[in-house]
């Protein structure tokens, strides 16, 4: 199990290989990559912060959740921090396990808790200099509350 929280990009097609080579022991591998999203085509940047430390215990915490819930072999999770252009990864979950459900199941999960409740902070700031806190939305905690038991 892994958890890197990073400013560095990182290469999705690299860290997937990496991930999934050698594996034997798992049926299913299923990854996704988060990308920065201009809605307004306005963004210049968003701006992420964290707390070093605090924010990958609380990372590592959901992931062994994850990782007993669904009885995973493997996960891993990169979240990155600083400023972020328009189209940049800004993260990436991957889970491994013995069957697809589990695995997608399980991304997915890892995916809403880091689009909710995971402790970062971000602020957009448009070309003309403005700023705008991100809040969670509505529909991103709908998602989180299909995961309570």
């Amino acid at each position: 199990m892994t958890v890197r929280v990073q400013s560095e990009a990182f290469d999705p097609g690299a860290e997937l290989s990496g991930f999934a080579q050698g594996r034997s022991d798992v049926g299913a591998v299923v990854s996704f990559t988060g990308v920065v999203r201009d809605d307004s085509g306005t963004l210049d940047r968003m701006e992420i912060e964290h707390y070093p430390g605090m924010t990958e215990k609380a990372i590592a915490a959901i992931v062994e959740e994850a990782r007993v819930r669904w009885s995973l072999a493997d996960c891993l999770v990169i979240h990155r921090h600083g400023p972020l252009r328009p189209g940049a990864q800004i993260m990436m979950v991957a889970t491994a396990a013995a069957h697809r459900v589990a695995a997608f199941e399980a991304a997915e999960f890892l995916m809403d808790y880091l689009k909710s409740r995971a402790p970062f902070w971000k602020r957009e700031v448009k070309r003309d200099g403005s700023t705008d806190w991100v809040d969670a939305k509505v529909d991103d905690e709908d998602a989180l509350k299909r995961w309570s038991r």
